[in-house]
This record gives structure tokens, C-alpha cells and sequence, in this order.
């Protein structure tokens, strides 16, 4: 079951305000246009095989759903491999490929402070700065990087719409959000791609891309892909 105790991780409005509304404005491009979705290179191609293939093996891994603040080293910090949030299977999926997003979401706060969120529920960190040790770990910091250095995609209801290596983030409801990576295995049951995340279980692959209200969507393939 999906701990509310780490809501700042994981969670879109409990550190801004316990409403679950439409996405704030924060977590939109400034011009509230969804990016067109182009056929990749053949760079990208690679890349996202490669990250693909990275996410669809952290399914091997036990992990201990476990939100706790954890101090860790910069650049390159992880929290204990055993544990872990949804936002550290991506965390690790893009680590895997040679992204470090700690360093990348860290570089981008301090140069654009006031594009991300400024108020969580932490007494671990002065609210108006950032963080090394929890920052790329929140999903509404990721939502902004990621529709700030790759694409911002429409939120579809066609699953054909969503390709492996594509980002989803949700809104479960109750103030907590989720992300997850889309997978290249298709569901036996309904044809859709898979998704790789952790919301409780330790890293699954399984059909949930439907499951709850999908609330972004994007692809991203590093700086240098």
C-alpha cells in the first residue's frame, strides 16, 4: 500500500495545498501548448532502447517502498539500493543510461528557482532553497524539469499515444502523485505498453497506464542522448 507519510515525494499538492485540482500553472509551459510529437533520431532511438531496457530490469530488483528524508552524496547520490519511492526507479533507469537526474534537476533549480514549486512539507531544508538530497526526488520538480528540457506530450486517452521510454505522471487522488515509465512489453489482456513504477510494491511492470488520472506526459533523452 502507497505510504502518504513521504507526500513530499511523491505528492503534486499536499506541500502547496491539500486540493486536488487541476494541474497549478507551475507545472505547465509557458505557453500552455503541448510540444508536437516528431519521429525520433536515430540517436534518440538508441538512447531510449537503452533506457528502456535499464527501467524493464529494475523489476529484478527488491526494493522497500520507504519516502524517508535520506542524506545523500552529490553528484551521483542514491538513497539505500533496497529502498526506495517511484521517483528513484526513474532516478535509476536514466542513471543507468549516463543522466544524472540529482545533478541535472539540481543545476536547473538554481539557474530557474522561480519556475519550480517553493513551498513542501519538510523541515529538512529552507523552503526557498534547493536541495540535493530530496529535490529530484519530488514529482512535481520532475514535471517541471521534464516539460522544461524534453517534450511536454498530450494527455491521451489512446495508448497508442504513449512510447516506450515516455514519462507518465498521475494524480492518485488525495493530494499524492505518481510517476512511471512506459515500458516495450504490451499487456496479453488489453494490447496497451506497460508501465514500470513503485507505488508500494518494489519496482513492477504491469497495465496501469489508464489507472488514474493522468496528469503529465513527456519524453526526455538526457542532454546528450
Amino acid at each position: 500500500m502507497l505510504s502518504t507519510s513521504g507526500g513530499y515525494l511523491c505528492s503534486l499538492f499536499a506541500a502547496v495545498v491539500l486540493t486536488a485540482q487541476p494541474v497549478p500553472q507551475f507545472l505547465l509551459p509557458a505557453s500552455h501548448n503541448f510540444q508536437a510529437s516528431r519521429p525520433p533520431s536515430r540517436s534518440e532511438e538508441e538512447f531510449f532502447h537503452a533506457f528502456v531496457t535499464a527501467a524493464d530490469e529494475r523489476i529484478h530488483h527488491a526494493v522497500r517502498y520507504d519516502p524517508a528524508y535520506v542524506r545523500i552524496p552529490y553528484p551521483g547520490g542514491d538513497v539505500p539500493a533496497s529502498t526506495g519511492v517511484c521517483t528513484d526507479e526513474v532516478i535509476r533507469a536514466y542513471r543507468a543510461v549516463g543522466v544524472d537526474l540529482q545533478k541535472e534537476v539540481h543545476e536547473d533549480m538554481l539557474a530557474h528557482r522561480s519556475v519550480y514549486p517553493r513551498k513542501w512539507s519538510s523541515s529538512h531544508a529552507d523552503a526557498s532553497r534547493t536541495d540535493t538530497n530530496i529535490d529530484h526526488r519530488r514529482v512535481p520538480n520532475l514535471m517541471v524539469f521534464f516539460s522544461r528540457h524534453g517534450k511536454y506530450l498530450p494527455l491521451s486517452d489512446n495508448p497508442r499515444d504513449y512510447r516506450p521510454g515516455d514519462l507518465v505522471t498521475w494524480n492518485l487522488g488525495g493530494g499524492i502523485t505518481h510517476i512511471g515509465i512506459v515500458a516495450d512489453q504490451k499487456s496479453p489482456t488489453s494490447g496497451r505498453n506497460m508501465i514500470v513504477h513503485n507505488i508500494g510494491a518494489g519496482p513492477q511492470m504491469e497495465d496501469v497506464l489508464f489507472n488514474w488520472k493522468i496528469i503529465g506526459h513527456y519524453r526526455y533523452s538526457g542532454k546528450n542522448p
